[in-house]
């Protein structure tokens, strides 16, 4: 990594808010038994709420119970369907090119085979698919395929670089590369999970509630 970064600083994150939010101790159920679900989703996340990727995803599953009937479907029926998630032409484009991909690449519509491959190269093969960055990579494979990866999205990362984790200017990636080189995958989901709850609950992005932060006595941003 180019930027320097303090791993000691993750436990004391990991520490303090498992302490309240329990998340490592009673993990949530995220994943899906066909990695490719979960892939779709996460496509359809982005950019949007959770609200509006759930509403697009359910529609979609409802209508087209099968991949095979997405990928025959075409972009223009799919871009209908997903339109609540939002960049509904680029994203239903996206999943279009991803599915042919896919059934060339596997002989089906379907990510099991790649499960069973090394988590480096399932990796590589994620990050290679249009439209498909770090944090839909490691969400795939922390969620669906049970595989050592910490997602970052805006809460994680307002989280760390606060707390003193990275400086500003270290992008997503790198931290997710942190915690992933140092964190216990047994630790990955549940701590994902505590520190986007501890973003949404105390450490907003504006106005964060820093008197009621366990993070507080450690935190940079407020002791700076």
């Amino acid at each position: 990594m180019k930027v320097k970064m303090n791993s000691s600083k993750i436990f004391l994150i990991l520490d303090a808010l498992e302490a309240i939010y329990h998340n490592e101790t009673r993990p949530p159920e995220l994943g899906h038994d066909e990695p490719l679900d979960g892939l779709i989703l996460t496509i359809l996340s982005q950019n949007t709420n959770d609200n509006n990727r759930d509403s697009a995803f359910n529609k979609l599953k409802s209508l087209y119970p099968e991949w095979r009937d997405v990928a025959e479907a075409g972009v223009k029926e799919l871009e209908n369907t997903v339109r609540t998630a939002g960049l509904a032409h680029t994203k239903a484009g996206r999943i279009i090119n991803i599915l042919k991909i896919i059934h060339e690449d596997f002989g089906e519509y379907s990510l099991k085979k790649l499960a069973t491959e090394r988590p480096e190269i399932v990796r590589e093969y994620l990050r290679a698919l249009p439209g498909v960055g770090a944090k839909t990579v490691a969400c795939v494979m922390l969620f669906d395929m049970k595989m050592p990866a910490f997602p970052v999205d805006t809460h994680v990362t307002r989280v760390s670089k606060r707390v003193g984790v990275a400086p500003s200017s270290t992008s997503p990636e790198d931290i997710s590369q942190l915690y992933e080189s140092v964190v216990p995958v047994s630790r990955c989901l549940g701590g994902h999970v505590n520190i986007i709850a501890h973003g949404r609950a105390v450490c907003h992005a504006k106005n964060p509630d820093c008197k009621h932060c366990v993070l507080a006595q450690d935190c940079d941003f407020l002791n700076s």
